[in-house]
């Protein structure tokens, strides 16, 4: 029976570590620094998505994805913001959370009918499932990010 390994870069501390493949899913962490490890493309802080690569980053994704639509002048997004770093951190590797800037994007926006921000997008393989609008507490998206997972 043969390991097959994989090496996962600490995002945090840079350490390189020995991940078995078939262990990937299991919210391995950094043998350094003890963060949370990404699998994959998966990775432990939001990342940013347009118009041009939401196609490639969230629909054609296999996996869950948390999509925040804010924008920069929005208070509400500010408060929201940092709980989706901390749920970035938490749930790497098992869900990617993106973050599309409804003024810069507004071809994407308008395809989802983003009406008021932040609004919070949930997909599941590539497909929409639910949606939250507003700023809640990390409880309550993560009440409706689990069942993605």
């Amino acid at each position: 029976m043969t390991n097959t390994n994989t090496i996962v870069l600490c995002s945090r501390c840079g350490t390189k570590n020995r991940i078995p493949l078939e262990r990937l899913h299991d919210r391995p962490i950094c043998g350094r620094c003890r963060s949370p490890l990404a699998g994959g493309d998966m990775p432990s802080h939001p990342v940013e998505v347009t118009d041009r690569n939401f196609q490639e980053e969230v629909l054609s994704f296999s996996g869950a994805v948390l999509v925040d639509c804010w924008a920069p002048w929005c208070g509400p997004c500010r408060m929201v913001a940092p709980i989706l770093d901390q749920l970035a951190a938490e749930y790497a590797g098992r869900v990617k959370i993106a973050k599309l800037n409804t003024d810069d994007n507004p071809a994407t926006a308008s395809r989802y009918g983003i009406q008021s921000i932040p609004t919070l997008l949930f997909f599941k393989n590539g497909r929409q499932v639910n949606r939250l609008v507003g700023a809640l507490p990390k409880g309550e998206i993560e009440k409706h990010l689990c069942p993605l997972l």
